[in-house]
């Protein structure tokens, strides 16, 4: 078997725009990937050519030494966009890989030991503005089964944070926490925004609402002091949606300065770099919690791998999406009690539509992390797609 080709589909999803990589075989089988990377599509449609002329006529079984010899070639190693490239031609490799062979990739990973995953659900908020508008909607999505959900209180807040607007995110998470009581996780997201002595005094306000951890206090590239405020913090500490490699993760466990680690399969490296970095994680103690607020394809490659790494703990997932996200891809996902059921078809288990694809094509847009738009995503829904 032989790689014919390795194409790239950008489509808009409204809040950025998904990323789908579909590698062709001589024999008929394509396996498909994502890599949504948020605002650098073309960049990455240019770094997926780049792979393309170096792997077309190599056997798409061969993961492990066409992960080495991309990453190796690439000489300046990491970053966004080569990781988030070949994270996505991986995870097609694995579904090329689990398809000849007539089984889901978890089986291939070693086999599960979960059937079904927890989820925690970003995106729940669309709309509110107000705390009793975040309470209404957090008060719904527990009536659905939901027993944990994400957000970033923040507004437009960067580096410090007014005792104004920090009164005014506590209200939010009080709101939340008393609409959804006791039984419903709440995780709090930083995004990364925050210095040191900032992300101190948050951490400990958010204390008495008992979360299950904040998120991403301060910027990914300062692990001195994502360390400084995990050993200080009163409440659990999650980090590494923006690292990249078991090589970066490793810098993360040497300090030990997470307690919830959330690696990116569309951005760490793909199915086998995130199994390697759930196992180191494993040996350290730490609970395996994947970044997952991508499309359909990443949902469906971190599916299998929460079925097959024991220290698995929660799982990101989109509360609702864009209307045509039915439309795109097969996916099925069956959803019950907060969990969501691990698929059990050949590969990662879905295909994409390409015509329904090229029917919603890029559309630039602007990151919203610290503009406080990030509430205000789009219209709530009715219908959800798990």
């Amino acid at each position: 078997m032989k790689i014919t080709n390795v194409r790239t589909f950008v489509v808009d999803c409204f809040r950025t725009n998904w990323i789908f990589v579909k590698v062709d075989t001589d024999e008929g089988l394509s396996g498909v990937g994502e890599g949504t990377l948020e605002y650098k599509e073309k960049a990455f449609e240019g770094a997926v050519e780049h792979i393309r002329e170096a792997i077309v006529g190599q056997d798409p079984r061969d993961i492990e030494k066409i992960w080495h010899e991309t990453y190796r070639d690439a000489y300046w190693r990491g970053g966004a966009v080569l990781m988030s490239a070949l994270s996505a031609v991986e995870m097609a490799l694995w579904d090329i890989l689990g398809k000849s062979l007539g089984v889901p990739v978890s089986r291939l990973l070693g086999g599960r030991v979960n059937e079904k995953v927890r989820i925690y659900v970003n995106g729940w908020f669309s709309g509110a503005r107000e705390p009793e508008e975040f309470a209404a909607k957090a008060e719904a999505a527990a009536r659905r089964g939901v027993t944990a959900l994400k957000w970033d209180p923040f507004g437009k807040s960067y580096r410090e944070i007014a005792h104004a607007d920090l009164d005014r995110a506590l209200n939010c998470v009080d709101a939340v926490r008393r609409a959804v009581g006791p039984g419903v996780d709440l995780l709090i997201e930083g995004h990364g925004r925050f210095d040191l002595p900032t992300a101190l005094k948050i951490a400990r306000e958010l204390e008495p609402f008992r979360p299950m951890f904040f998120e991403e206090p301060v910027p990914p590239d300062d692990l001195e002091a994502l360390k400084m405020v995990h050993d200080r913090s009163p409440v659990a500490i999650a980090a590494g949606e923006r690292l990249y490699t078991r090589w970066d993760f490793r810098r993360l466990f040497d300090r030990m300065a997470a307690d919830y680690i959330q690696p990116d399969v569309s951005h760490a490296g793909g199915v086998m770099e995130l199994k390697k970095i759930a196992a180191e994680a494993e040996c350290r103690g730490l609970p395996f919690a994947p970044h997952n607020p991508s499309g359909p394809v990443a949902n469906a490659a971190t599916l299998q791998l929460a079925a097959c790494c024991p220290n698995f703990c929660i799982l990101e997932i989109m509360y609702d999406d864009v209307e045509w996200r039915k439309d795109v891809t097969n996916e099925q996902l069956t959803y019950a009690d907060g969990c969501i059921a691990v698929p059990d078809r050949p590969g990662l288990g879905i295909e994409i539509d390409e015509e329904a694809c090229l029917a919603h094509p890029y559309r630039p847009h602007t990151l919203r992390h610290y503009t406080g738009a990030l509430t205000d995503i789009r219209p709530a829904r009715t219908e959800f797609y798990f």
